[in-house]
């Protein structure tokens, strides 16, 4: 006897995400971003966001519960941003020595851009409790699965040192990425947001004496 099987059908195509709407959540950003650079992040109102975002109240909520989450959407896009840009500026190929300072200088450029954002995403963020804190753990956890990365597979010119194969921990990434963020919040509290290359130094002395301590224990 013969059985004939009708051929499952196809799945269901998914639809393209609506351009309206991933403009409607840039606006938004941008919004929030322009208030927190001219009146700060206390100052501001959802009614704020909307009317500077050229939305309703009611598209402000179909992204955000809270003002709060709205901010924390755009500490994490800048800070995405800011890590993107070091990233381009990183050649696994070559001594990490050769573009540390190179790779810093780029990425405290990309935080500069906006001295007084800058503040409030630095500062605001330790105030908005769990989850903010939340937030910013994820962001430093990036930046140091980052910093892992590079040390793993960057040469190093020993200059006739022998180096074992010890590599970078996360908790020595993790510890490198909350000291340089003190170094920027202290620049941020000494009114030197706008001169953060003043770190440069420091900075890159930090992660060769970090890297090169791990590799060479």
């Amino acid at each position: 006897m013969h059985v004939s099987v009708n051929p499952a059908p196809p799945p269901p195509q998914l639809a393209p995400p609506d351009p309206d709407v991933r403009e409607h959540r840039r606006r938004l950003l941008d919004a929030m971003a322009q208030a927190c650079s001219s009146k700060g992040f206390a100052a501001t109102t959802i009614a704020d966001l909307a009317a500077d975002a050229r939305v309703s109240k009611r598209t402000f909520y179909e992204h955000f519960s809270t003002k709060d989450d709205c901010f924390i959407a755009l500490y994490e896009s800048a800070s995405a941003h800011a890590l993107s840009v070091l990233k381009t500026q990183v050649d696994v190929s070559r001594d990490w020595h050769e573009q540390v300072e190179l790779a810093l200088s780029a990425y405290f450029q990309a935080l500069a851009i906006n001295p007084m954002l800058l503040r409030t995403l630095f500062i605001e963020i330790l105030g908005l409790g769990s989850k903010g804190l939340a937030a910013r753990r994820r962001v430093n956890r990036e930046l140091a699965d980052f910093i892992v990365a590079v040390a793993r597979h960057c040469p190093v010119e020993n200059s006739g040192i022998e180096l074992t194969q010890t590599e970078l921990t996360q908790t020595d990434a993790t510890g490198l990425v909350g000291a340089i963020n003190e170094l920027i919040l202290q620049a941020i509290e000494d009114g030197r947001a706008d001169r953060l290359g003043e770190l440069i130094t420091p900075a890159s002395r930090l992660v060769r004496v970090v890297i090169d301590g791990a590799r060479n224990p």
